[in-house]
């Protein structure tokens, strides 16, 4: 496999781990650190993002060519405020957390055996579209697109449990920092991010990519 595909199966186990930890299923119904979503909720959506990528697989591929990752973020309702997508994200993750902690944790430990298999014999230059998408990705760039969202939702996940996050090794925070901090430019200007990573007493107050 690809360096990004072994660093997503990665990524993917550590995700995992945490979501099947005894906490997370003693709180399901409890609120969780994201407004609106109880711990089973945002542990279901933590984890539809392994299960979906069988699924993402095995969908027909148009000819278009690929978007690249950043300008996938920059079309992406969600990721720009829109409060209707973002609703609908949060009622996907209730409907799959009714399934209950042990069946949404062994659903995703299979497809992540099953895409462990899969990725290996994918071509190099895979594209893919996922059904809630308009356009294509190059299936290196939808994983980079998992990783942050298993990144970003773990340590949403440990803050609701009280616990550490995950510690994610470099090879996994690396591409997920750098997809952020190119958005954060792109949103809030290279200035404000340069002076909130490296003068303190100029730093903007935020400079939240997404």
């Amino acid at each position: 496999m690809t360096a990004v595909r072994t660093v997503f199966v990665e990524a993917a186990t550590i995700g995992l781990e945490l979501v099947g930890r005894p906490e997370v299923a003693q709180r399901w119904d409890t609120p969780s650190a994201l407004p609106g979503m109880t711990v089973g909720a945002l542990a279901a959506h933590l984890a539809h993002q392994v299960t979906r990528v069988p699924e993402v697989l095995s969908s027909p591929v148009p000819d278009e060519r690929p978007l690249p990752l950043i300008e996938h973020y920059l079309r992406s309702a969600w990721a720009n405020g829109d409060e209707g997508a973002n609703e609908g994200i949060r009622t996907r993750a209730s409907a799959n957390a009714t399934e209950g902690p042990a069946e949404v944790l062994a659903r995703a430990l299979e497809a992540l055996g099953s895409a462990r298999a899969s990725l290996a014999a994918e071509p190099a230059d895979r594209r893919v579209r996922p059904p809630w998408l308009a356009w294509n990705l190059s299936l290196q760039d939808y994983l980079r697109s998992r990783m942050l969202e298993i990144v970003v939702h773990g340590d949403d996940l440990a803050v609701s449990l009280g616990v550490e996050p995950p510690p994610w090794p470099e090879d996994v925070i690396a591409p997920v920092l750098g997809v952020l901090t190119t958005l954060a430019v792109r949103k809030h200007g290279a200035a404000a991010v340069l002076r909130t990573l490296a003068r303190a007493e100029r730093a903007p107050r935020s400079i939240a990519a997404i």
